[in-house]
């Protein structure tokens, strides 16, 4: 088994137990929408497609953050951190920016406990 086809398991666990709580499959986007809201700690009936955007913000960057590429510099009057990026992202092609995330995702949930 390379690392390709364990990320590709680990993440299918992931999926399924999200599925077994929303008793949809998520993706990719619905799973950083669900970390935003978990590290913003305020769930709201409705977010503006802006709100939106954001929480996947704090979620790429929270994910990321383990590995060296982000830190919080503040969090705001309105509980939103705010973040600096301390190195660049690696040049992947697109199958590998993909997988290159759902590995932080997959280490965010290990992290915190949630899998």
């Amino acid at each position: 088994m390379n690392y390709s086809d364990d990320l590709q398991s680990r993440w299918w666990k992931l999926e399924e137990k999200l599925m077994e709580r929303f008793e949809k499959k998520p993706d990719v986007e619905t799973i950083l929408f669900l970390i935003g809201i978990q590290e913003l700690g305020d769930i709201k009936e409705k977010f503006t497609k802006e709100q939106k955007q954001d929480l996947m913000h704090v979620a790429v960057c929270t994910v990321l953050m383990p590995s060296g590429y982000y830190e919080i510099e503040k969090v705001d009057e309105d509980g939103w951190p705010h973040f600096g990026q301390l190195k660049a992202m690696p040049e992947l092609n697109p199958f590998e920016q993909e997988n290159f995330l759902k590995d932080h995702i997959l280490l965010y949930f290990q992290n915190h406990e949630l899998i």
